[in-house]
């Protein structure tokens, strides 16, 4: 069945031939066809919307003004069909994360070139924030997906590990004696100690852990990044604690040392978040397939 949109989108043909036949002819369909829906339209709107003569036809006075409205509205419709096909092949559109600047530094910078390359046309916005943070960015609206620290249990987001990381205790050349053999996390809490802001997930979960053995922390300084903690120890102000893969430069270099512990800390991971309520855009998981290419695949 023909419905009422078919029937502007004829007679805009029709205007644009002025003629039932060649417009049936573009149109692949039989004149008899053509002229019906306008035949249908005029009875619609009730007013005659041709003149038919034996050359073709030729508009009314209410024939033009609605061409005017016609034709401007299915530009409009065919505009948006066109950034449809654009956003289905991304070639246009925007993709926003949530991630702090750690992750972002030593994680993720290596996918966003990789994303930006493959789809220069997607604009990324990257919104910097503590997990805590990142989430509100997502339940928002605000951001589309998170990259953050692990754990993170939330009923509204799916949550999919993306790389196992390790958490360790490193010093400078003042404490590097410690790192000849493994020490006690009895001995360790005597030491002073550097660690992120109570705000960091990285630092709440370590805390956490350190309680369930008995251990009640109080840090000599409490930083708002990874990279301060890792400067501080450098200047042997204390001994700090930071994400291996993320203190890699440091420990190659020799410009920190691993204290290596009796126990080792479980290892935790870092992780894709995003709305478990909310379809994911064509972008978003064309971005998550590169970060973690079996987490989208069921």
């Amino acid at each position: 069945m023909i419905g009422k949109l078919d029937y502007y989108r004829i007679f805009n043909v029709v205007c644009r031939n002025l003629s039932f036949s060649k417009a049936a002819e573009e149109m692949y369909m039989t004149q008899p066809a053509v002229s019906q829906a306008i035949l249908k339209l005029e009875k619609e709107l009730e007013t005659h919307l041709f003149y038919r003569t034996p050359k073709g036809v030729t508009l009314t006075s209410e024939g033009k003004l609605l061409h005017e409205y016609v034709n401007s509205a299915l530009g409009i419709l065919d505009a948006g069909e066109e950034k449809i096909l654009e956003f289905k092949h991304l070639t246009t559109g925007q993709l926003r994360i949530g991630v702090g600047d750690t992750i972002s530094r030593y994680f993720l910078l290596p996918y966003l070139e990789a994303f930006h390359t493959k789809y220069p046309g997607i604009r990324l916005k990257v919104l910097n924030g503590t997990t805590s943070e990142i989430t509100a960015f997502i339940k928002a609206g605000e951001a589309d997906v998170g990259i953050c620290n692990l754990p993170l249990v939330d009923d509204q987001l799916q949550v999919q590990p993306c790389k196992d990381v390790h958490d360790i205790f490193v010093c400078g050349e003042k404490y590097k004696n410690l790192a000849r053999k493994p020490i006690s996390l009895q001995m360790l809490m005597k030491m002073p100690l550097i660690f992120l802001e109570k705000k960091a997930n990285s630092r709440n979960y370590v805390e956490n852990y350190l309680k369930k053995q008995g251990f009640t922390i109080t840090p000599e300084f409490e930083l708002g990044s990874h990279d301060l903690v890792l400067e501080f120890a450098k200047i042997n102000l204390g001994i700090a604690c930071v994400t291996k893969e993320f203190a890699k430069d440091y420990l190659e270099k020799g410009i920190l040392y691993e204290l290596p512990l009796q126990e080792a800390f479980p290892k935790r991971s870092i992780g894709i978040c995003y709305l478990q309520s909310v379809p994911l855009s064509r972008a978003t998981r064309k971005f998550i397939e590169l970060v973690d290419p079996e987490s989208l695949r069921t």
